[in-house]
């Protein structure tokens, strides 16, 4: 009879073994006291063999159990030994928990985190572990996100399945750990080695971030503003050329990193800014955080206009644009002014109507008187010039014509060196007296400058031919480049001006050359005079152009240093532009910038070309027309040294009557311009030309040096002499109408 009751089979089989041993024991006790004292002996012995044979069938059944179980032990075993060599050539970490308790892991799982190793043992719970991950210091934390990801999976709700997150580690390693849940609530761990694919991304991310700066950077420099972007601590990023140049930044404010702050403070002290915009300068941060941006308007001491905008960025950096306002602002600053204006305007003009009547009639009064009294100064400063220029160069010119005579009766006796030196000083202050006078005329109201088409050939060479006596003095050797380029200019003053940058340039340059020439640059042509001479200093080069100053100091040269206040003021007058480059020891180079254009249909008449002066005597007969008895005298003297057979008038009448009395036409006529009664030495000229019928050369001396004078002479054949009268160019006037003469002769005779 079996005993359910008294053995329980899901206990195990060694409880069951010892159970039925104690129950069978017990059996045999009783059926002993049953046979002797009980009558039914064989029952009981019967009854106990049944017992028996049950026991050692129970028995059976239990080593049975035994070696089954046994059998499952070992099966177990080397199951889990299989399982723990194929974790431990896992790739990743491997952890199996079971009931929320560590069951089996791999070497990977259990040393990945050395400090927290040794805690890695079976029975640790899945919190547990986590905790561990938290609070190692292998595990990186950025911003926090990692404890809060690690406390997520510490606390996975039972509904959820998975749960992957990253986790960097130093070294640069980064792990995906995976949580997840078996149908058994069993949980598994993962741990994969992605540090290889996060490096790559972060290299192509690098990369993508490196070509979208490229591309950033390439879109700012093609931008018309200037722009800058800024960390959000305020430190420079990137840039593009425009922002420097609009702002004028020095190179070291424009380097990768330089502080916002560095640059409000050089524009603070490069630029006007309002009183009331310091103040946000300064709290800049401030009033970017309070109102997301900065608007404020720059302006330079040059006028120019910039508009500065700063913008927040979404990254909480910001983005500085920096535009050229300059045309806007004052496009609206004139709009403002011109209703300013308008505004007094119609309320002067209403005032004004009210008055109108009681005072037109004084302020018209007012206006006549000063008119008049202004126009009165104005032609009297004019009369007195002409009358000065006249006055003033008449006794200077008979003075030369003396010296020059008195030179040559002197040159074999003592007084000839004495007779120099009165020709230096002289010839000094017949420079500055010429001087005096050109700065008078420029300096009037009313100075003739007249533009007009100019060849710049003629002029060069007559500079030239004019000036190689002095730089013959000087040892100087004087060249031109010929040209045929036609400016727009004033004649006469560009020709005073050349020739005060040949006489200066021969003047500081001891035995070397001198160079005058012309270069076409664009629409302008560049009148250039080079010289190898002592060169001007930087210092010196802005000051050569002020009156009485002189390169290189006081002792530096002759003259009273007029010469290139002179041609700086002629320049300026015509618009042209004058400069110098110079290098002291090397030489000189001045230039004037002229307009150029295309020659004339009409043309006015050249210069004509002056030869050397000839060595022979001038076998001539010169009729003298001058009405200063001085001068008159002066000339003769000089002719006649010369070798001519000279007839000094002082009249058209008398010329008449002496050519009259003669009976032959003179070879040459010298002429005044100015006569006595209104006369002048163009009518003169005319008068003797018709009464002997032929086309007799002439020059006519004249202090006048205006435009119209010089195309009325030259139309009429005759040559212009200037006073005072330079010597050697009358010599070679003289010898060139000679020589037009008998060209004229010898094709008439063919």
């Amino acid at each position: 009879m079996d005993h359910p009751s008294l053995i329980n089979p899901q206990d195990p089989p060694e409880l069951q073994v010892e159970k039925q041993a104690r129950i069978i024991d017990a059996l045999l006790r009783r059926t002993e006291r049953q046979h002797t004292v009980g009558q039914s002996a064989y029952a009981a012995f019967q009854s106990a063999v049944t017992l028996q044979e049950q026991v050692w069938a129970k028995t059976r059944d239990l080593e049975r159990a035994s070696t089954e179980l046994e059998q499952l032990r070992f099966d177990r075993e080397k199951s889990r030994k299989t399982l723990t060599e194929a974790l431990s050539v896992m790739e990743g970490g491997f952890a199996l928990f079971t009931d929320g308790q560590l069951d089996i892991c791999n070497d990977l799982f259990e040393t990945l985190l050395p400090d927290v190793s040794h805690r890695i043992r079976a029975g640790l719970t899945v919190a547990e572990y986590f905790d561990a991950l938290r609070g190692s210091g292998h595990v990186l934390n950025h911003d926090g996100r990692t404890r809060e990801a690690l406390a997520r999976a510490r606390d996975m709700p039972r509904g959820q399945t998975v749960n992957t997150f990253v986790v960097g580690l130093i070294g640069d390693r980064w792990y995906q750990f995976s949580l997840q849940r078996t149908s058994s609530d069993n949980q598994i761990i993962l741990q994969t080695d992605i540090s290889d694919i996060v490096r790559r991304a972060r290299r192509e991310k690098d990369h993508l971030i490196d070509m979208h700066a490229h591309y950033m950077q390439a879109a700012f420099d093609h931008m018309s503003s200037g722009l800058g972007t800024f960390s959000r601590e305020g430190a420079l990023l990137i840039h593009n050329d425009r922002f420097r140049d609009l702002l004028g930044l020095p190179v070291r404010l424009v380097q990768s990193g330089t502080c916002f702050a560095e640059i409000l403070d050089f524009i603070r002290t490069s630029y006007d800014i309002h009183v009331e915009d310091l103040l946000d300068f300064s709290n800049w941060r401030q009033v970017l955080r309070d109102e997301g941006r900065i608007r404020k308007r720059l302006r330079h001491p040059s006028g120019r206009v910039l508009g500065l905008h700063v913008h927040q960025l979404p990254d909480r950096g910001f983005l500085a644009d920096i535009a050229d306002i300059t045309l806007e602002v004052q496009a609206t600053e004139l709009l403002e002014r011109r209703v300013e204006e308008r505004t007094a305007e119609l309320t002067a003009a209403h005032q004004a109507l009210l008055e109108q009547h009681e005072h037109q009639a004084k302020v018209k009064e007012e206006l006549k008187h000063a008119k008049e009294l202004a126009e009165e100064a104005v032609t009297s400063k004019t009369r007195f010039l002409a009358a000065a220029s006249h006055d003033l160069l008449q006794p200077a010119n008979a003075a030369k014509l003396l010296l020059s005579s008195l030179a040559e009766k002197a040159r074999d006796s003592e007084l000839i060196g004495m007779v120099e030196r009165l020709q230096g000083s002289f010839a000094s202050m017949e420079s500055l007296l010429q001087a005096i006078l050109d700065i008078s005329r420029l300096d009037s109201t009313g100075a003739d400058l007249n533009a007009s088409p100019v060849c710049l050939g003629p002029l060069m060479s007559s500079v030239v031919e004019d000036q190689l006596p002095l730089a013959a003095q000087k040892r100087v050797k004087l060249s031109v480049v010929p040209s045929s380029a036609w400016v727009m200019s004033d004649q006469r003053y560009l020709l005073r001006s050349i020739q005060n940058l040949v006489v200066n340039a021969i003047q500081y340059t001891a035995e070397g050359r001198v160079l005058l020439g012309c270069r076409q640059r664009g629409g302008e042509t560049v009148l250039e005079v080079w010289d190898t001479g002592m060169g001007i200093s930087p210092e010196d080069q802005q000051k050569i152009f002020e009156e009485f100053t002189r390169a290189g100091g006081a002792k530096a040269g002759p003259g009273m240093g007029l010469g290139l206040s002179i041609v700086d003021r002629t320049c300026r007058l015509l618009g042209h532009r004058l400069s110098v480059r110079s290098t002291p020891g090397v030489g000189s180079v001045f230039s004037i910038a002229l307009p150029r254009i295309d020659a004339p249909r009409e043309t006015q008449p050249a210069p004509m070309a002056c030869p050397d002066l000839p060595g022979e005597e001038l076998d001539l007969l010169v009729l003298v027309i001058e009405n200063d008895p001085d001068l008159l005298f002066a000339t003769v003297q000089v002719l006649e040294s010369w070798g001519a057979s000279v007839f000094g008038t002082c009249s058209a009448e008398e010329a008449l009557a002496v050519t009259a009395d003669i009976g032959i036409p003179p070879d040459l006529i010298l002429a005044d311009y100015h006569l006595d009664d209104g006369a002048t030495g163009v009518d003169a000229i005319s008068a003797v030309r018709r009464a002997t019928g032929a086309s007799i050369p002439a020059i006519m001396v004249t202090a006048d040096r205006s435009t119209e004078l010089l195309w009325t002479a030259r139309s009429m054949g005759a040559e212009v002499l200037t006073k005072p009268v330079d010597l050697h160019k009358l010599r070679r006037r003289i010898a060139a109408a000679m020589r037009g003469r008998d060209v004229f002769s010898a094709m008439t005779a063919s």
